[in-house]
């Protein structure tokens, strides 16, 4: 209460609620994707910090700076096991790569700025604050934040390999961070051209340019037969800031990973290594010197279809909505295999992907990236389940008046679980396997749960009626969701 109190001395922070934990540090971290800068959250013990958790463990995958303030009991009230008392160091420790207690006023400032430092470099700080330590008098003051200490680099014998590498036959480089969006992917496009290799990306990229104009980049896929096909002819695979593919899940009689047999994996940066040094480095030593001509992305604005819609229909009537700048949150499961080839020629826009599966990012992730780049219109798109996780999110759209188009993909369930099952070569289900994944009794009521929450909406079935439903949601004032029942 202290700390919270203590906000109005700061009137230029901006200060944001969400409903829910999981609404903020999903917020947060689409925040950092979009901006770059640290974002702040203030969460409430063992209970709180773990209502966050799922939204953390994205951030993380996602190599997301961030600072949680997470208050504690007073230092003398723990040995008296209140209700709200839980293992919160063991909680938070499970998710954040830097960890301090402040038992008193004094430690604040020092660990904050550690802390700031901390989430600089793309890490999950997290700063207990006891009560006792927030409302305690400190001689010590303001403290800045210390410089983020360098990125480690390649040596240059390993880069030199590297460069090597990819200029022989059946070569790619596959990139992550920044190295798929503005100079890191025109550098990655400009080696890729130089020697021929193939340029991957990962299928959950933290943020990604694509649109017409955009490096064409090859994404990988969610199935892993997918991914395996698409790798049968690659001989060696130089990673630089993304980790090596592996399939989603295990499936029995199939390989954890999806390349040939015999690929070479070169690790050459690690995600929280210095990507863009890495890369320009590399560029000189294959001998980059801005005359190639990178593969781009070519303008494909598909013409609409009539009849019910699909989901190819939502990703045709996107294409044609969706103008250059445009930042698009992804979380249309299922759906997104329709969906994404269509936009890939549409106008050049961010996408922001789901980076470790927990699903329920994409609501606060498009709170934050709108809050990030308040000028740039926010597509947030979702299955019906998964915004269900985090519903409370629209109202935090209306509060702030945020300029987001919520397309809540309403496929009444889980159907990527459906996918699964038949993956993992389960039996066809039943009755109770049924009741696990669908969401058919009953319907949900997406407009009256938008009106619920402050945010003005409608229910479409129809391609043209989709297409019409994003044009008003252009003319209109803060949030706009439309249900599209497929």
């Amino acid at each position: 209460m202290h700390f919270v109190a203590a906000l109005d001395t700061h009137p230029e922070m901006r200060c944001i609620l969400c409903l829910f934990e999981g609404g903020v540090t999903g917020a947060a971290d689409g925040y950092n994707r979009m901006s770059g800068n640290v974002a702040g959250t203030l969460l409430h013990l063992g209970a709180g910090f773990a209502n966050s958790w799922a939204n953390l463990h994205n951030a993380r995958k996602a190599h997301s700076g961030m600072v949680n303030v997470v208050g504690d009991h007073a230092g003398y009230h723990l040995k008296y096991d209140a209700p709200l008392q839980s293992d919160l160091d063991g909680v938070v420790g499970s998710i954040s790569h830097w960890v301090r207690r402040a038992t008193d006023a004094s430690m604040v400032s020092r660990f904050g700025a550690d802390a700031i430092q901390s989430a600089r470099d793309g890490k999950i700080a997290t700063l207990i604050l006891q009560a006792d330590a927030a409302w305690g008098e400190s001689v010590v003051g303001p403290v800045e934040a210390p410089v983020p200490v360098s990125k480690r680099q390649p040596e240059a014998a390993r880069i030199n390999a590297a460069a090597q590498a990819l200029s022989k036959p059946g070569a790619a480089m596959l990139v992550g961070g920044p190295a798929l969006f503005g100079k890191g992917a025109e550098l990655a496009g400009q080696i890729s051209e130089r020697t021929g290799c193939r340029l991957l990306a990962p299928f959950f990229a933290a943020r990604m340019e694509f649109g017409h104009g955009a490096v064409a980049f090859e994404p990988l896929y969610y199935p892993g037969d997918m991914n395996a096909e698409l790798l049968k002819d690659i001989s060696s695979i130089t990673l630089v800031g993304e980790n090596p593919p592996v399939n989603f899940f295990a499936y029995p009689g199939k390989p954890s990973t999806p390349e040939a047999p015999g690929s070479a994996i070169d690790r050459l940066c690690h995600g929280d290594w210095d990507i863009l040094g890495t890369l320009r480095a590399l560029a000189d030593a294959v001998g980059v010197d801005g005359t190639e001509t990178v593969q781009r992305i070519a303008k494909d604005i598909p013409e609409l279809e009539a009849g019910c819609l699909t989901s190819d229909g939502i990703g045709r009537a996107l294409a044609r909505a969706i103008p250059d700048g445009a930042i698009l949150i992804n979380e249309a499961m299922t759906a997104g295999q329709g969906i994404a080839p269509q936009l890939r020629g549409a106008g050049r826009h961010d996408r922001i992907n789901n980076t470790g599966g927990s699903i329920g990012q994409c609501l606060p992730n498009a709170l934050g990236a709108s809050i990030a780049c308040p000028n740039r219109p926010v597509f947030a798109l979702s299955g019906d389940g998964s915004a269900m996780y985090q519903l409370q999110c629209l109202w935090t759209a209306a509060r702030e008046g945020l300029d987001i188009t919520v397309v809540i993909i309403a496929n009444k369930g889980y159907q990527i679980l459906h996918h699964e099952l038949a993956a993992q070569g389960a039996s066809a289900p039943g009755r109770n396997a049924r009741a696990m994944f669908d969401i058919e009794d009953p319907l949900l009521d997406w407009v009256s749960l938008a009106k619920g929450h402050g945010v003005s909406s409608e229910r479409v079935d129809t391609e043209e009626a989709f297409a019409d439903a994003l044009a008003r949601a252009k003319t209109n004032a803060g949030p706009y969701l439309i249900e599209a029942v497929i």
